[in-house]
């Protein structure tokens, strides 16, 4: 239960400070970062899959009713979602067969290529959707790249602020 509870508490917080406050971050005019995406990167690895699918869903179907972006947010987390397994995978191996995997631990080079492909992916799905012309895929892929490595600075910082301390 209590893990139930952190996460309804993640998912609340995460959703409010991106509104509140990530979303009126413009760098350069076209970057902005989405750190809600550690909700669904910190599920927990043993976690009900049911459940994950449909608050990722949830999340971004808020985000989109705050932000009027007609579900792209929505579509891009729920992907993010269903892909997760496959990405632990890759990134971890073994570890993740075996559920021994937690992200909040420390950055070690497996999570951080875990949450630099996860956000390239939800950010490459988001701003495909979002521009949806093949003609501007220049500029998707420049606004994915560039918005990936500034969410995955904020991902890092927030992790190693909340992460807890073993003394």
């Amino acid at each position: 239960m209590n893990n139930n509870l952190l996460n309804i508490f993640r998912f609340i917080i995460l959703l409010t400070i991106q509104i509140l406050i990530f979303n009126n971050i413009n760098l350069f005019g076209y970057i902005n970062p989405y750190p809600y995406l550690l909700f669904i990167l910190l599920f927990p690895v043993n976690g009900n899959k049911s459940v994950l699918l449909l608050s990722s869903f949830a999340i971004g179907l808020l985000l989109d009713l705050f932000l009027n972006s007609g579900g792209v947010h929505a579509t891009a987390s729920l992907v993010l979602a269903f892909v997760r397994p496959s990405l632990f995978k890759f990134s971890f191996g073994l570890s993740y067969e075996y559920q021994t995997v937690k992200i909040a631990d420390k950055l070690s080079p497996e999570r951080i290529t875990f949450l630099f492909l996860a956000i390239m992916i939800h950010h490459f799905i988001l701003f495909s959707l979002e521009y949806s012309r093949f003609s501007l895929i220049g500029d998707v892929l420049l606004k994915t790249l560039s918005t990936t490595l500034f969410t995955l600075l904020f991902c890092m910082l927030i992790i190693y602020l909340i992460k807890p301390s073993k003394r």
